[in-house]
Formats: C-alpha cells, sequence, structure tokens
C-alpha cells in the first residue's frame, strides 16, 4: 500500500496495491496493521456503513463531538466523489482549512480522516458507492453539521449549480465560527 500524508497533518491518502489481469483485479482494501503502522492509529472500527448517491448529491459537512468523536476510513466502490475534510480542531494549526480528494472506484484510493475533522462529499458521477469505516457508532446527540457553502472555509467544490442536500444537512447547518468543534 502506499501512504501520502495529506496537507492537513493526520489526514493520509491510501493507494492500495492492485492485482489485476485478464480476470480483473484484487486488491486488500483493510488491513489493520498496515493502517496502524501507517496512521499510527490503533483503535478499532466498529461500525462500516454504505451510501448511495445520485449525481450532485453533497453528503456533509458531518462530525460528532467528543466523547463519541468518529474517525472515518472512506473509499468510493462504485462510482467518484469529491471527498473533504475540514480541521475543526481549534487549537490546531491548520483549523479551519480544509483538504479535497477524488476518490472513485477506477482509482481505489481511500481517505482516513481522524477525529476533529468535518467530513462531507460530492457525487459526481450518475451515481456512487460510499463506503467508510468508524471508530465510534452514530450517537444523533453527539453529531454536528457545518454548511457545505460555509465562505469562512471556502471549499471549491467541482459542481455547477446547486448540490442536493438532505433536509437534515439544510436544517441544522452552522457556520464554522458559530458550530460546536475541539
Amino acid at each position: 500500500m502506499h501512504a501520502k500524508r495529506l496537507a492537513i497533518p493526520d489526514v493520509w491518502l491510501l493507494e492500495p496495491k492492485i492485482f489485476s489481469d485478464e480476470r480483473g483485479f484484487f486488491f486488500e482494501s483493510f488491513n489493520q496493521k498496515i493502517f496502524a503502522d501507517i496512521t499510527q492509529f490503533t483503535e478499532n472500527f466498529v461500525q462500516d456503513n454504505h451510501s448511495h448517491s445520485l449525481r450532485g448529491v453533497l453528503r456533509g459537512m458531518h462530525y460528532q463531538l467528543p466523547p463519541r468523536a468518529q474517525g472515518k476510513l472512506v473509499r468510493v466502490a462504485a462510482g467518484e466523489v469529491f471527498d473533504v475534510a475540514v480541521d475543526i480542531r481549534k487549537n490546531s494549526p491548520t483549523f479551519g482549512h480544509w483538504l479535497g480528494e477524488i476518490l472513485s472506484s477506477e482509482n481505489k484510493r481511500q481517505m482516513w480522516i481522524p477525529a476533529g475533522f468535518a467530513h462531507g462529499f460530492l457525487t459526481l458521477s450518475e451515481t456512487a458507492d460510499f463506503l467508510y469505516k468508524t471508530t465510534d457508532t452514530w450517537s444523533p446527540e453527539h453529531e454536528r453539521c457545518i454548511a457545505w457553502d460555509d465562505p469562512e472555509i471556502g471549499i471549491q467544490w467541482p459542481y455547477d449549480g446547486k448540490p442536493i442536500l438532505s433536509a437534515k444537512d439544510i436544517s441544522q447547518a452552522k457556520a464554522l465560527s458559530t458550530a460546536d468543534v475541539f
């Protein structure tokens, strides 16, 4: 597995070694030892999630507060998304900074987003199946959402037009300046 530390500390882009031949391909999508060696994260993942989204659907920017904060290891099984992490660790030198990567079934990249980051993605393909492991289970009372279009953060989404949002993301999203952060 090839690992690349991204512009914000603790966020990693992981590229598995792909074994391809005329029959198709094989790759190891997760190995606890290799993952821990790369990220220094040694806790266990406790929940796997799968979402299916149409083109233009934006899910995010979600996070959970301590003590139920979640780290996420994300990947795309079908389609393509623009995946985004925003540093919401108030004492971090990169607080409020964001980074984004294209994750797809074609490139098979994964992104490790530790606790302390808001996370979201925008579906770029006709549909996308998005898979992610989390370090804690969903906790509605600890869940928060930052506005996808917060001008203070300034995420440059690669999409013309207004994305499709859930009613919950519309009603609960806050600006970073008024959000509960780490």
